[in-house]
């Protein structure tokens, strides 16, 4: 059995990074070998170097298109709209917060232009939602202008400072539109450390899975096997399959969705199909590998999936150690932080 209270460690709240850095490749990286457990501190931009000639880098190509919100009811009472998939022109799934008291039919007023009503409340944390202007007619192209106007780059929780550039929450490979939050691993990543591991003979291969609700999702069970993961859109290309399967090198993905995906897809030892589907894929201690030989993840929260899967691309002890040894070396944490290189 595998337990989530054993995948706890103690998080000094000043290291979770509230800013990104300047550049995006002057960020630290905790380099931990995936079979010994054994640690070199490097800078993020020695990536070049670390990378071999005939690897192949898997990259989530997903683009954030997710707004927060601030709005009032008509009582005067504040409420938080998590804009997150547009489902149908104007009309958005949409977590709400508090959604207590909110019911289908219900007002929301965030501009002097923008409102929000209820269509439906389903028993879940995701609601429908339709974005109408309630001064003057606008088609949904004006909506979603206004939207981008009023809205705020839906950062997690835990940062509390507002971010001056929204693209600095888009990584540099973002195309696809359908995120609700970026693959964070890959915002170390310039072009110019692309167009270096190209020239290197390091192939790039794009993905896709769109991140969803599970991102926001705490696990509340302590059987982990007892979790059940929400479904988030995934794809990989013809293209990016074929690429992945002539690979001579080792096969790196970026970030723990784009390992989700690979796994999702895998057909075989180091092989993949195109398509695309909903993945509920769950990986955690004791799963079997069957694409993947490494991976750049950011540092995590305690007992979260994305935990559980850096556990079981390893062990639960070196990575435990390696996150132990973070926080006295004073590596910054989550989504604007440090980058770890999990790979032998």
């Amino acid at each position: 059995m595998v337990l989530l209270s054993d995948f706890d460690y103690h998080l000094p709240e000043e290291l979770i990074a509230q800013t990104p850095l300047e550049k995006r490749d002057a960020s630290r990286l905790l380099h931990m070998h995936r079979t010994s457990g054994e640690i070199e501190h490097r800078n993020f931009a020695e990536v070049v170097n670390i990378l071999e000639h005939g690897d192949v880098l898997v990259l989530n190509n997903t683009r954030v298109n997710a707004w927060r919100f601030r709005g009032q009811k008509p009582t005067g009472g504040e409420v938080e709209i998590l804009a997150l998939k547009e489902t149908e022109p104007a009309v958005y799934e949409a977590m709400l917060k508090p959604a207590k008291r909110l019911h289908p039919g219900s007002i929301i007023k965030i501009s002097e232009l923008l409102s929000v009503e209820i269509l439906e409340k389903n028993d879940n944390a995701v609601q429908l939602v339709k974005f109408f202007s309630h001064s003057q007619p606008l088609n949904p192209d004006e909506i979603r202008i206004e939207m981008a106007r009023v809205g705020a780059v839906p950062l997690p929780p835990y940062i509390t400072q507002s971010l001056e550039d929204p693209e600095r929450y888009q990584t540099v490979a973002a195309k696809h539109e359908g995120s609700a939050a970026a693959p964070t691993a890959g915002l170390h990543f310039t072009q110019e450390i692309l167009s270096t591991l190209t020239a290197k003979g390091i192939q790039i291969a794009e993905i896709t899975l769109h991140v969803g609700i599970d991102t926001f999702r705490p696990i509340q069970v302590d059987d982990v096997s007892n979790h059940v993961m929400h479904g988030e859109v995934c794809e990989i290309t013809p293209e990016a399959a074929q690429t992945i399967n002539q690979a001579k090198g080792r096969i790196i993905a970026v970030g723990t969705t784009a390992v989700r995906t690979l796994e999702t897809f895998a057909s075989g030892s180091r092989e993949v199909n195109s398509g695309r589907t909903e993945s509920r894929l769950f990986i955690h201690p004791g799963f079997s590998f069957q694409v993947l030989d490494g991976m750049f993840t950011n540092f995590h929260l305690p007992k979260t999936t994305m935990m559980l899967m850096i556990s079981a691309l390893s062990t639960r002890e070196y990575i435990l150690n390696a996150y132990e040894t973070a926080v006295n070396e004073r590596y910054r944490f989550l989504s604007f932080g440090d980058s770890m290189l999990i790979l032998d």
